[in-house]
């Protein structure tokens, strides 16, 4: 029997990648960390801004494109054991990035942060590549059921977890900064110092809350599954019928996520289970979104931008995190009144007339379009970074 053809990428895949991409740099880089519009800002605790939104759009971004690398290999015979040891490089990179990031400059081995975001989406996308190689038997049977068991697995196993197992000094299903389960496993195994540096009791990419961001991927895996199964040349669904499951799933997934809240809070710093699946289905819907505009429309005018981001998303973030400390270290100035190159810029181009809040905006937004120009170059050149 033929397996069904499936068009091996997804233009709306990569512009919404892009735009989390762009979200991504203008809440990381305001002018003045003291002066953001609150939408910009995480939430403090429990709830959740558009900010907290960023994160597990990626990671989902990740589980949709999984099942197109993955499918696409299946069908030219690549084996298991090589997608296996090409999915172990690729996390292996992604976490020594991560560190080359934290340590920068000094690489202080006894301090340097363990954990981090790059780090976080190394494990995730490992721990679901295994899971879903495990799972998939053929195009036609690529082992959604499984891989949804597993989903919804980890996330009732981490609420049981963090609601049932007590720790010392706190007792059990205590949800406050630095005293929930995740914080004492991260200071016990990792220690203090190499935790988030802000808290040092805390790190919100930690060892335990990393578990239910595995089924934030697979929440993308099983998306990309509907998705790539309905483009099939052979045997499709069809767009409308893709269109009416992804805001169907994200409906579901929207309701799911806010009852579950009432008994695990939305939390991105935990990563809790009600928040994979709020923010999953939130993702969902911007996906859906794109998808309709994108690849069933064609209105791709507007999206230029955001594909340029989409397709060195790597790259784009790194290298703008990188910039970001450099610009923090370099001093300007008299060596008495030296202050960072950023805080002259900040205050330079942009404070003396703006309000505070609109300036670190602003600044923002240019730090954005910078890299959005090196990534145009780059694109120009068809040039895209992979690991």
């Amino acid at each position: 029997m033929t397996e069904p053809t499936v068009p091996t990428r997804l233009v709306s895949l990569d512009v919404f990648r892009g735009l989390t991409i762009a979200g991504m740099l203008i809440v990381n880089d305001p002018g003045s960390w003291s002066a953001i519009y609150p939408p910009l800002r995480h939430a403090e605790w429990n709830g959740w801004t558009p900010t907290d939104l960023i994160f597990p759009f990626f990671l989902f971004i990740v589980g949709v494109a999984m099942t197109f690398s993955f499918g696409g290999r299946f069908s030219r015979g690549v084996s298991r054991r090589a997608l296996m040891l090409k999915a172990v490089r690729r996390a292996a990179i992604l976490f020594a990035l991560g560190l080359l990031l934290h340590g920068f400059p000094g690489y202080d081995l006894s301090t340097i942060r363990v954990m981090g975001v790059l780090q976080r989406i190394a494990v995730a996308y490992l721990a679901a590549s295994a899971i879903v190689l495990a799972t998939w038997r053929s195009d036609r049977d690529a082992g959604w059921k499984a891989q949804a068991c597993w989903a919804a697995a980890l996330l009732v196993g981490y609420w049981l977890v963090m609601t049932l197992v007590p720790v010392p000094g706190a007792g059990a299903g205590v949800w406050e900064p630095g005293r929930d389960l995740g914080a004492f496993l991260d200071r016990s195994i990792l220690g203090t110092r190499h935790l988030w540096a802000s808290s040092k009791t805390w790190d919100p990419e930690g060892l335990l809350s990393t578990v239910p961001a595995v089924a934030t991927v697979l929440t993308g895996v099983l998306a990309g599954h509907w998705v790539r199964t309905g483009r099939a040349s052979n045997g499709g669904r069809g767009d409308a019928e893709i269109l009416v499951g992804l805001f169907l799933a994200a409906n579901a997934g929207l309701f799911a996520g806010v009852v579950w809240s009432a008994f695990f809070p939305i939390n991105k710093s935990l990563w809790t289970s009600s928040y994979v699946l709020f923010t999953s289905a939130m993702a969902l819907h911007l996906f859906a979104v794109c998808y309709w505009l994108i690849d069933v429309r064609r209105w791709r005018a507007w999206s230029w931008p955001f594909a340029v981001f989409g397709m060195n998303a790597i790259a784009a973030f790194w290298l703008s995190a990188l910039g970001a400390r450099i610009l923090g270290l370099v001093k300007v100035g008299p060596a008495k009144d030296e202050i960072a190159l950023k805080t002259w810029a900040y205050d330079t181009l942009l404070a003396s007339w703006l309000r505070p809040v609109d300036a670190s905006l602003a600044f923002a937004i240019l730090y954005t379009l910078v890299w959005l120009g090196a990534m145009w170059i780059l694109y120009r050149r068809r040039i895209f970074i992979k690991i």
